[in-house]
């Protein structure tokens, strides 16, 4: 959330960036207009309360003089006062909270470095900050050949048999699943192994959050209130929780209203959790499989740090998410969000997509972005920079998905399918499927 005295003294340059924003027509104009009208209603209590205080003084001098009429004309005035201050004070709340409402809902500012555009198609492909395609062509897996036609995860042979969408449908209804037998224990699997990566080597500490969170927590990383229809809520009581749409949510306001040492920074956590997400904009979109559901496992991956690294702490992000499906063999490509498809509340995206041979494309399976101190600014989440004594800054946020665990399960379903309906097992993942090599075929 933007600080509306920093509008006011760059008012251009806000301007100028939500100009670069799609479907974004608040300007400058307009906020201080609002923050006009609050600085008007405080100037007016200001001096109300100013001369209450001194017309008191006055009604005592004039009862020490006798002056009974004078008396009674002052304090007549300082009840008319008293009247004023409280509805004044109500009417700053309203104004107050007016400004906040419209300030909530507008969204990041980008990076100068993002490109424009105004939809996916303005994206632009990411080698690197310093590669190029023969490099990343280097590091990333090769697009996967067949001598059949490769199918979507749903016909695969053992994902037929043990993937079943009927069945959730009667539990639960439409977009979700009930994975079994060899599915569900490679879908824990990649989960397993993506935890144990991103602990061992990239020093995140894994966490086991809750998936139920007030609306607090929804506002501090901007999910409330802008999309408020997007998210599942449970009533508890007079009050409701929402189910998260990513452990993102509870892990980035572990620091809400805190203040930090700058020597505890970075802090890095991962978490395995569920998230629920109604996809209330994407009717009628991927209505088959498993690419598009209610419910679905996530590794998460949120880091606080310092402005001055925030953005080295991206590119460390992005490659512990690149990481996993380098090891996996995955064939993938990394995109440059442009304004026009950039989040709410990122000022860059970096998103993954892995090569799906039976779609014959790609598809988004992380995302990962810097937050800047947006989030920070909502949850009061600050630190104190070390050395001499200084007033405490906003810490900067970041996150992506480390990676989406039931994308990746169609990713591997597809990418080392077998003609005879099994699936090869990547080598990363047998240590914890037991040893096996493959599963399902004739």
């Amino acid at each position: 959330m933007f600080d509306i005295k920093w509008i006011r003294a760059n008012a251009d340059a806000f301007d100028a960036a939500m100009g670069r924003r799609k479907n974004v027509s608040v300007r400058s104009s307009d906020l201080l207009a609002i923050d006009d009208r609050r600085r008007e209603i405080i100037s007016r209590l200001n001096e109300a309360q100013e001369k209450r205080n001194t017309l008191s003084k006055q009604v005592g001098q004039a009862k020490a003089q006798k002056d009974e009429a004078k008396a009674a004309e002052l304090m007549a005035e300082v009840a008319r006062l008293k009247e004023f201050i409280p509805s004044g004070e109500a009417e700053e709340r309203a104004v107050e909270k007016e400004l906040r409402d419209v300030l909530s809902a507008i969204p990041n500012m980008a990076f100068e470095d993002v490109p424009v555009g105004d939809d996916e198609s303005g994206n632009v492909e990411y080698f690197g900050p310093n590669g190029s395609p023969a490099t990343a062509a280097q590091q990333r897996p090769a697009k996967p050949s067949f001598s059949f036609a490769p199918k979507e995860h749903f016909d695969i042979g053992v994902a037929e048999k043990n993937m079943d969408f009927e069945a959730a449908a009667k539990l639960s209804g439409s977009r979700f699943v009930v994975l079994k037998g060899q599915i569900a224990r490679l879908e824990r699997a990649l989960g397993q192994f993506m935890l144990d990566l991103h602990t061992t080597e990239f020093g995140f500490t894994e966490v086991q959050p809750p998936v139920l969170v007030r609306d607090e927590a929804m506002y501090g990383t901007g999910q409330l209130p802008k999309f408020d229809g997007d998210f599942f809520f449970t009533e508890h009581g007079d009050s409701r929780l929402a189910l998260i749409p990513t452990a993102e949510v509870p892990m980035t306001n572990l620091v809400r209203e805190s203040i930090l040492a700058e020597e505890e920074l970075p802090l890095r956590f991962t978490a395995l959790t569920p998230c629920f997400r109604s996809e209330a904009g994407s009717a009628g979109r991927d209505t088959r499989g498993m690419l598009r559901q209610h419910q679905f496992n996530k590794v998460e991956l949120v880091a606080i740090t310092t402005p001055e690294e925030a953005v080295n702490e991206h590119e460390r992000m992005l490659l512990a998410a690149e990481t996993v499906l380098q090891r996996l063999g995955l064939h993938y490509r990394v995109m440059t969000l442009c304004t026009g498809d950039l989040g709410f509340g990122a000022r860059k995206t970096y998103d993954i997509e892995v090569w799906l041979p039976g779609q014959d494309t790609y598809r988004e399976i992380s995302s990962v972005s810097v937050c800047g101190d947006f989030q920070a600014r909502r949850m009061e989440a600050r630190y104190r920079p070390s050395g001499e004594k200084q007033a405490p800054r906003y810490v900067h946020t970041l996150n992506g998905s480390g990676t989406a665990v039931g994308r990746c399960l169609i990713a591997v379903l597809e990418n080392y399918q077998q003609e005879d309906g099994s699936v090869v097992i990547p080598e990363a993942l047998r240590p914890y499927m037991g040893g096996l090599t493959s599963i399902g075929g004739r």
